[in-house]
């Protein structure tokens, strides 16, 4: 299955393709130099592919890429990055604890 992740700012959110596919989102909103990830999404026809931990990882290297900190009120995207730790300084240091990271 090829993916794709695509940033799609008008929607604010981060959008994963499979096979040309809409497969799902990362929905965020953007606050300055932070992005605040509040939903995430994955059509039942893609679940269990690993298409969540794709668009998550790819969501997150764009946001470091873009020099941006990450607030993740979204459940999935806070427990990939406590799972994923090499990500956790994306989230601002005196936020962390609020997200139990």
């Amino acid at each position: 299955m090829e993916t794709r992740v695509a940033d799609n700012p008008e929607r604010s959110r981060f959008e994963i393709f499979a096979d040309g596919e809409p497969a799902g989102f990362a929905e965020y909103h953007r606050y300055g130099h932070e992005l605040a990830f509040i939903h995430t999404e994955i059509d039942p026809r893609f679940e269990g592919k690993g298409l969540g931990s794709t668009l998550a990882r790819a969501a997150l290297d764009a946001a470091r890429e873009q020099g941006h900190g990450v607030l993740p009120y979204c459940p999935f995207i806070r427990g990939w990055i406590a799972k994923h730790p090499e990500y956790v300084d994306l989230v601002p240091q005196g936020q962390r604890a609020r997200f139990d990271l």
